[in-house]
């Protein structure tokens, strides 16, 4: 396979208005968290907060067992990291899917183990199963007022609208993550976008946020992007970011514990295409500059 160059020559150098991101989600699925040891958690999170320095909030998982007190062992282990939130995995709740006669003790008894002024968050990660709240158990969630979020992976616009007016006037923030509905989830509530392309053009995400109730052929043109460029997904996602990550010259290795293969060499073109998408990022930036 013929090595390909950096995409820019030193990516490191900040952009113009900012790398876009306003929180950082340390121990989740794209950072291979069902391949680590809780040590390996527990010290990624120690390290994201001790990066971070305080200038945006991190907040980290990685409760993946299925013994429920192997979870709260693990839970109570990454609350130690000083992270700003803790988030719960609703698959880890509710392991056999049997609804809310299993979630709800769950929940209660994960919450009286845990310290009472961490703020938490929910996260209805993929894997093993996506495990999709229901309308009561939101409404329970929030009702605690412990819960400052929830990654919304439903991928159904009219269900991030829902969740968005139950909880209208809270703290609690419903964040979806699937890009092809994220211009108009964001237009129906979601305070953001929190889905893998964020590690790819987080900025692109931000301003489509900040310019959410604006109409223009940017704007549409813009969330039509997003929408294809994250499709590259399925190409052998999370090393496809690594490795586009080492492209750009971020990235020193691109080592992959999840995708245990080359996706350059699975996935046809897909090199050309992580091109492509780097030039979409570089042309929209020029544009957003411009305006």
């Amino acid at each position: 396979m013929v090595s390909r160059p950096q995409l820019v020559p030193d990516r490191r150098q900040p952009l113009a208005y900012g790398d876009g991101s306003d929180a950082l989600f340390a121990v989740c699925q794209s950072s291979e968290m069902q391949r680590l040891t809780l040590g390996e958690r527990v010290s990624l999170a120690r390290s994201t907060v001790r990066f971070a320095g305080g200038r945006v909030p991190v907040i980290a998982s990685g409760h993946i067992s299925d013994a429920p007190e192997d979870q709260i062992a693990e839970l109570a282990a990454m609350a130690e990291t000083g992270i700003d939130a803790l988030v719960l995995v609703t698959n880890r709740l509710d392991p056999r899917n049997e609804g809310i006669e299993a979630f709800r003790p769950a929940l209660e008894a994960i919450l009286k183990r845990l310290p009472s002024e961490l703020p938490l968050g929910l996260y209805e990660c993929p894997a093993p199963y996506r495990r999709l709240l229901t309308d009561d158990e939101m409404k329970l969630c929030r009702d605690t007022g412990r819960f400052v979020v929830l990654k919304d992976v439903s991928c159904d616009l009219e269900t991030v609208r829902r969740r968005a007016r139950m909880t209208a006037g809270t703290p609690f923030a419903i964040v979806n993550a699937n890009a092809a509905i994220a211009f108009h989830a964001m237009r129906a509530g979601s305070r953001g976008f929190g889905g893998v392309f964020t590690n790819f053009h987080p900025d692109l995400y931000e301003w489509l946020y900040a310019n959410r109730q604006e109409d223009s052929p940017l704007i549409r043109d813009l969330a039509v992007f997003l929408a294809l460029a994250a499709m590259a997904e399925g190409m052998g996602y999370p090393k496809l970011a690594k490795l586009y990550h080492q492209r750009l010259g971020t990235f020193e290795c691109a080592r992959s514990r999840v995708t245990d293969y080359d996706p350059f060499e699975r996935h046809w073109a897909s090199a050309d295409l992580l091109d492509h998408i780097h030039a979409g990022t570089v042309r929209f930036r020029a544009l957003i500059a411009g305006t």
